[in-house]
């Protein structure tokens, strides 16, 4: 049996109009019919406090070899901080076009209170 590749989602969805959820659920569509196996964070109920969620995404990042940061993570607190753990874990990094990332191609920007 061929290993599958385990790729996570990051992007923004706290301030997002229904929570980013279509632009989440698009890419992972995209990803499962090229073989990836996909950990999605935008399949976890709805409603639990920002730091439940982000103990849980960064539990599914730390499964994951492989991340997917959609356009317009740079603006979300969690979305940085994934990225930035991903980093410190030596995933692979794609853009949503799928194109590896460099890692300073991106610079985090600081997220206004």
């Amino acid at each position: 049996m061929s290993k599958k590749k385990v790729i996570y989602i990051a992007g923004s969805m706290t301030n997002e109009k229904e929570f980013n959820h279509p632009a989440f659920f698009a890419k992972a569509a995209e990803l499962e019919a090229k073989g990836w196996v996909v950990l999605n964070p935008a399949t976890l109920p709805v409603f639990l406090r920002q730091e439940q969620y982000m103990d849980i995404c960064c539990a599914m990042l730390r499964a994951a070899t492989y991340v997917c940061m959609l356009d317009g993570w740079e603006k979300s607190e969690g979305a940085t901080a994934e990225y930035a753990l991903a980093k410190k874990l030596g995933h692979s990094i794609y853009n949503e076009q799928m194109k590896l990332m460099l890692p300073l191609e991106y610079k985090l920007v600081p997220v206004a209170a």
